[in-house]
């Protein structure tokens, strides 16, 4: 082990850095190590400036390219940050660990595990249902933002319409006609705090109508169970096929008497298909027989990679359901408006963190989940909506929809490119639209390659993770993998953490 003091330029920073580098693995790697090793323990703290790549490399003795790329790796990881004109920083949020026993038999870990060294948060996340945050439109929402707050009327800073402002449910009403083939008029448009607030609302208005029971998919996101369940309501699951949901079973009992059904028709989450016209037909005559109501989550309806979003070709007499598969898919409100929910947010196609949802209500649900919502801070911000409004309005979001359709069209096509390449024995399905993918795994291996995506420092969700505790039949063991969450840099290191935890051929 070589002692090196920088000291020079160095000096002159206030920077005083004392690093222990082993030759042995290479300088460049052997620098990682120290600078990773400095920050773990403490004698780096967050925020600390360091030398320059220059200073470093001519205090080190080593080529200024070799300080730099270890510096530009370890911001890639998460180490280090690097601004223009505030230089290379240990970053606020590397905290110190406590320090790790050696290696057995004194193996040098792989970088990969050097990189995973953090406590807390895994190096890198494929969670499903959430998008590409560094890619949020920051100019054009700040644009919108400002147009907003300049021409905003002196009302909207007061409580408002519980239903929400008035400009955007205008402007909602005409995008989602134009997009996703909605009937809708802005009076029957009531504005939300996301999905799980839209579904409290009606699950607290189906419950005063003494519903009963709400039918679910088999599979599916829990936090929208519990939502219903704190209303008071049961969610028996519908059966499942290799083609979906099997609305026609609402017909034959298979799920008792419901009074509503939730159901993800554009694009299932989480097995990824689109549930077919005659099943969507089937679930609206159920809903017309019965009195019942569909509650319709657009889940990824506006990331479609292999047909346009609307629906608006006819299906032929007894044409088979693989073939349907390949027709536009539009919103499943458009077959009854009088007797389906349309429930969309911003949670995807901007992000989460903006709050921003939508119903499209019966007209004679409209008074009911308005006087549900009561009090008015339940209701997101004016301004917030107002921006959305303008931010449709001006074009933007269509522009940002189409970018980012691409953007995950890319990673979508990189990740069945890899699986096919590295473990061609892995079904992989779901690739039509959305954020995510299904890789279907040997029986019995499911939490076998979570825990081995876990040892590489990479976060993933098994199938099982979303199987309704009540479903019937043996379930499937599968990853699903949310390509859209990384951001560009953290992309490829995600990627390859991924590929070396799935089960080899057997």
């Amino acid at each position: 082990m070589t002692d090196h003091r920088a000291t020079s330029d160095a000096a002159a920073l206030g920077t005083d850095l004392h690093l222990d580098i082993g030759r042995g693995g290479g300088l460049r790697a052997g620098l990682m190590d120290a600078l990773r090793e400095a920050v773990r323990s403490g004698r780096l703290a967050p925020g600390t400036r360091l030398p320059s790549s220059r200073t470093l490399a001519a205090d080190l003795g080593v080529a200024r390219n070799t300080v730099a790329d270890a510096y530009a790796e370890l911001v890639a990881e998460g180490w280090l940050t690097a601004r223009q004109g505030s230089g290379t920083r240990v970053a606020r949020r590397a905290a110190p660990l406590p320090a790790r026993r050696a290696q057995a038999g004194g193996t040098s870990p792989l970088p990969w595990q050097r990189a995973h060294a953090r406590t807390g948060k895994p190096l890198h996340t494929l969670h499903p249902g959430t998008p590409d945050l560094g890619s949020f439109p920051r100019a054009e929402w700040l644009k919108a933002s400002r147009r907003a707050l300049t021409d905003a009327p002196h009302d909207a800073f007061g409580y408002g319409d519980p239903r929400g402002r008035p400009e955007l449910r205008a402007v909602l009403a005409e995008y989602l006609a134009r997009s996703r083939g909605v009937h809708a008029d802005a009076d029957r448009i009531v504005v939300c705090s996301g999905f799980a607030h839209g579904l409290m609302l009606l699950g607290g208005v189906l419950h005063a109508r003494r519903v009963k029971d709400v039918a679910v998919e088999s599979y599916g996101l829990d936090v929208h169970w519990r939502r219903l369940a704190a209303a008071g309501l049961r969610t028996p699951p519908l059966p499942l096929d290799e083609y979906g949901t099997r609305t026609e079973a609402l017909a034959e009992g298979a799920a008792g008497r419901p009074g509503a059904v939730l159901i993800t028709p554009a694009h299932q989450f989480p097995l990824g298909g689109a549930l077919p016209p005659d099943r969507r037909a089937a679930l609206v005559d159920w809903a017309r027989a019965s009195g019942g109501l569909v509650l319709e989550d657009d889940y990824d309806g506006e990331f479609r990679y292999d047909r346009q979003p609307v629906e608006a070709t006819p299906v032929q007499p007894g044409e088979r359901a693989e073939a349907r598969q390949r027709l536009p898919v539009g919103a499943l409100q458009a077959l009854d408006p009088d007797r389906v929910v349309y429930l969309g947010t911003a949670s995807k196609s901007l992000a989460p963190g903006l709050r921003l949802g939508w119903m499209v209500l019966p007209p004679q649900l409209v008074g009911e989940v308005v006087a549900a919502k009561g009090d008015v801070e339940w209701t997101p911000g004016a301004l917030d909506q107002l921006t959305l409004a303008e931010f449709i309005a001006s074009g933007a979001y269509d522009r940002h929809v189409r970018k980012m359709r691409l953007h995950y069209r890319r990673r979508r096509n990189e990740l069945v490119r890899a699986l096919a390449a590295h473990a061609p024995h892995l079904r992989v399905s779901g690739v039509a639209a959305g954020l995510h993918v299904v890789v279907e795994l040997p029986p019995g291996t499911e939490q076998a390659a979570v825990r081995a995506a876990a040892r590489q420092g990479l976060a993933l969700q098994g199938l099982s993770r979303f199987r309704h505790p009540d479903s019937s039949g043996p379930g499937r063991d599968a990853l699903v993998i949310g390509y859209g969450t990384p951001t560009d840099s953290q992309w490829s290191g995600a990627l390859a953490a991924l590929l070396r935890a799935l089960p080899e051929a057997p």
